[in-house]
């Protein structure tokens, strides 16, 4: 066989077709190294960061509401629920004002007809109950 001869021009583009699939092939492979370094397993993420990335849809139906002198708090959870509707309208209310308002046992009483220190007492008592059964 005998060799078909070549000019200057097509060994220039010939070795410049080379020479852009060669650099092609290695921007490739440096994109895909890059991905691959910053790639990282959905179960190798700490709970802060899974919470960064994901949502959770809260609706009124969802959760509990308490009311009490036009404030309301809301319960997700269901069993925290049934214990707060077990308590006393009384108690309820104490402890919506406090924890809602963060409002002190002498203002709680002035709102519900207390003194001071039975607001406390009510309030101590069902908190030393609450882990007992």
């Amino acid at each position: 066989m005998e060799a078909i001869p070549r000019s200057y021009d097509e060994c220039r583009f010939d070795a410049f077709c080379k020479s852009v699939l060669r650099n092609e092939a290695h921007n490739y492979r440096r994109g895909l190294k890059r991905q691959r370094d910053r790639q990282v397993s959905i179960s190798a993420l700490s709970q802060a960061d899974m919470d960064k990335l994901s949502t959770v849809d809260h609706y009124p139906s969802d959760s509990y509401t308490f009311s009490s002198h036009g404030y309301d708090l809301h319960i997700n959870n269901e069993l925290v629920a049934d214990a707060f509707a077990s308590l006393s309208a009384q108690t309820q209310s104490i402890l919506i004002l406090r924890f809602v308002l963060d409002l002190g046992d002498a203002e709680i009483g002035s709102l519900v007809g207390m003194s001071r220190s039975a607001v406390q007492r009510h309030r101590k008592k069902r908190w030393t109950n609450c882990g007992t059964n």
